[in-house]
């Protein structure tokens, strides 16, 4: 399986691109803020290896992950998938995010024309298994990030993690549609049922396995698990 990572200019996003292999159908995973987008990064890797993209998949529903997602999908029109929950923050990505916040700052020097929905959207519901570009996919509900973050299982050899679970890390919980509560849920439900052979690719920051996330994230040990918020 051939798999690359652009990093976004902003926030240092990952973007995945993930495919059998070089010639074929490839997916394209959180398209996160460039100047002016993230379209022209993009291009440069599936043409330095001839994929053609069938489908703009969303792990969840900040800026910092959708911001490409509307002129991606005008470059190369393609279907985009998104969990049910987190949809609506297509076309107002502002109501899960801080009004004093980086990206509410950042947003006063670049174009609001990026934002908005696709014209082609599919609704993912939790545990749903599809089939793209070659690629058999199941996709699951872990809300804690936001209400609607979804992980992707591919193959059963990559977990695509958004912002749920980072190298050493989990993602904040404290923005609007965020929750710890839930998201120590999706953690010690979730997250700690998969096969410890996943190699994980998360929304920042490098790749790790499931097995070593097990055995030294802090967010994954019972003191932090079983701990009850005041």
């Amino acid at each position: 399986m051939l798999v690359r990572q652009v990093v976004a200019s902003y926030f240092e996003t990952n973007c995945w691109i993930i495919s059998r292999g070089q010639n074929q159908e490839c997916i394209i995973v959180d398209p996160g803020i460039a100047q002016p987008n993230l379209v022209n990064r993009i291009l440069e890797e599936v043409n330095r290896f001839n994929l053609k993209p069938k489908a703009i998949v969303v792990t969840h529903g900040h800026l910092d992950h959708t911001y490409s997602v509307l002129p991606l999908s005008k470059e190369i029109s393609m279907r985009t998938y998104v969990s049910k929950p987190d949809r609506y923050l297509l076309k107002d990505p502002f109501a899960a995010l801080l009004k004093d916040g980086g990206i509410q700052q950042l947003m006063k020097f670049l174009s609001r024309e990026n934002i908005g929905e696709p014209s082609d959207v599919k609704e993912l519901q939790d545990k749903e298994s599809f089939e793209i570009a070659g690629l058999q996919i199941t996709a699951t509900l872990a809300p804690g990030h936001t209400a609607g973050s979804m992980l992707f299982e591919i193959e059963g050899e990559h977990l695509v993690s958004g912002d749920v679970l980072f190298a050493g890390s989990i993602g904040r919980t404290d923005l609007p549609t965020g929750s710890m509560q839930e998201m120590k849920k999706s953690l010690k439900n979730i997250i700690l049922e998969m096969s410890d052979e996943l190699n994980v690719l998360p929304g920042h920051g490098v790749q790790t396995r499931i097995a070593v996330e097990k055995r030294s994230n802090p967010y994954l040990q019972s003191d932090f698990l079983d701990s009850i918020e005041d």
